[in-house]
């Protein structure tokens, strides 16, 4: 029986916390021996590799099994490991439904998907599927929190401003002004300078800046008039900042101009603006409807007391041109959170036992990740009680010991925030579950007692998509939902577990 080896490790730090790739083959490996099955090839994606190399080799397996059609079999770690979106777990299951020989072993979670496998089966794999995504979104999240600790202490976290040069190592850049040959430093200086006599417009300013003073992009071409208007109004370079939405006045980098030439240029800028004030509140404002049909947002006009909306038609080619009316797309998304519910008690208790059995996984791997990090800590504490020693036997230089004495505790601040993080990031997965479950019963209720902004807020988070075509909306639900959505839509499964329950199978639990 032939089969082929999924591996990969998508960060530097799973690669040491005994999730190597290594690891993950020798596991494998050893299970397709007991389990007699001949591993033909293997896709390894290493840690080093980018998204869009993490996303080829996902496409070059599916392709070879397609090519080969004698190969049945996948053979992965986890779910997490093999993918953790929705679009790729619709192309496994593709590739499943056109055989029924056709099988992926999960081997650490003893989990094994095809064609005909019970839907608490296919429930699960989708359940580890939204808690392998929550867990590196939460990650995610600590890591901006310690971006946003670092532009509170007065450094700005965010990336590269033209004219500057970063020091030091990540995690601890600082930002200077770059004054080698060729850097963009000086022209930039010069453009707040020369716009502030208000002799240029920025079209004018763009063309003097590339022919007199020879300021060019990488592509030998001139600067574009929104990048200009973007670094003219970009206060870094007067010595503050704005980061995640917050003004800092106060900045640790060198300004390159002074903050009365800055402001300066801002009034000048402000004066060429013609925006308009928008009085209106628009419930389905600010992009969250799309076109249907060619993509773009769908705005929204206010008349006779209504209000609108409709597609700018600014692709010529799009044929959208009916206004809908607010109150009209309001009963459709209330349409949308009555198909959420599910109202068989039985079931609901028995999605509450998949969930628990899920988050089980996810604290084994987080317990055994702190106990590797403490476990580096420990290491790096015994490094450096041996360098003191060797300090105080004058085995070493006073040099060598402050040298090395830094780089360890370097490492061990390091070792600190990951330890951190991931204590952060252990949310109850069991708890995290059930209160998504809950919310998608309440959901409409919820709606029709907030007040309007609350309802855009929680639009936002019940949907991350909401398409517009002929009047009709169509969603697509955020990933936590999309699971509920799913299986509320889909009646079979609930067809099976009350058949089951009919042959006299009463405990969910028994139906794995």
């Amino acid at each position: 029986m032939k089969s082929v080896l999924y591996a990969r490790v998508s960060t530097k730090e799973q690669a040491e916390e005994g999730y190597s790739l290594s690891a993950q083959t020798t596991l494998l490996k050893g299970y397709a021996d007991r389990k007699d099955l001949d591993i033909v090839k293997q896709f390894i994606i290493p840690e080093s590799a980018s998204g869009k190399q993490e996303r080829k080799t996902f496409i070059e397996m599916l392709e070879y099994l397609e090519f080969h059609k004698e190969v049945k079999f996948i053979l992965c770690e986890k779910v997490d490991r093999l993918t953790r979106n929705f679009k790729d777990a619709v192309k496994l299951d593709d590739w499943l439904n056109e055989d029924e020989e056709r099988q992926i072993h999960f081997v650490k979670q003893s989990l094994i998907i095809h064609k005909n496998a019970k839907s608490n089966e296919k429930f699960q794999w989708d359940i580890w599927l939204v808690l392998a995504r929550q867990y590196s979104n939460n990650l995610s999240e600590e890591a901006r929190k310690g971006l946003s600790q670092k532009a509170e202490e007065g450094w700005y976290p965010g990336p590269h401003k033209k004219g500057y040069k970063s020091i030091g190592n990540t995690g601890r850049k600082t930002w200077v002004i770059d004054n080698s040959p060729g850097s963009e430093a000086l022209f930039i200086k010069k453009a707040f300078e020369f716009y502030n006599t208000k002799n240029y417009s920025l079209k004018r300013l763009c063309q003097v800046l590339f022919e007199e003073e020879g300021w060019k992009r990488r592509d030998g071409e001139k600067i574009g008039k929104s990048e200009l208007h973007k670094i003219l109004s970009d206060c870094f370079y007067c010595g503050e900042f704005n980061w995640n939405g917050k003004h800092y006045p106060v900045a640790n980098h060198q300004p390159l101009i002074p903050k009365e030439l800055f402001y300066s240029v801002q009034e000048k800028l402000r004066r060429k603006l013609t925006g308009k004030y928008h009085k209106h509140f628009f419930l389905f404002g600010d992009g969250l409807i799309q076109c249907g049909e060619c993509g773009r947002s769908i705005v929204a006009t206010t008349a006779k007391g209504h209000n609108y909306y409709y597609c700018t038609r600014f692709e010529r080619n799009c044929s959208q041109r009916k206004y809908a009316r607010e109150e009209t797309l309001e009963k459709q998304i209330l349409d949308f959170f009555g198909s959420l519910e599910i109202k068989n008690e039985r079931l609901l208790n028995w999605i509450k036992k998949a969930l628990k059995e899920s988050h089980s996984d996810e604290m084994e791997y987080h317990n055994k990740v702190l106990q590797e990090l403490n476990k580096q800590y420990a290491q790096i504490q015994k490094r450096i009680d041996a360098l003191y020693d060797d300090k105080i036997d004058d085995n070493i230089s006073k040099e060598f010991y402050q040298r090395k004495f830094e780089q360890y505790r370097c490492e061990q601040n390091a070792v600190l925030n990951r330890i951190h993080h991931h204590k952060e990031a252990n949310v109850n997965y069991f708890e995290l579950g059930i209160n998504i479950l809950e919310l998608s019963q309440k959901t409409k209720d919820i709606y029709l007692s907030r007040s309007a902004e609350e309802k855009r807020q929680l639009l936002s988070f019940v949907f991350s998509n909401l398409c517009l075509k002929d009047g009709n909306l169509s969603p697509v639900y955020a990933p936590a939902f999309q699971i509920v959505a799913k299986r509320a839509e889909n009646q079979d499964w609930l067809g099976r577990m009350d058949s089951n329950h009919h042959n006299g199978i009463q405990n969910p639990g028994s139906y794995r």
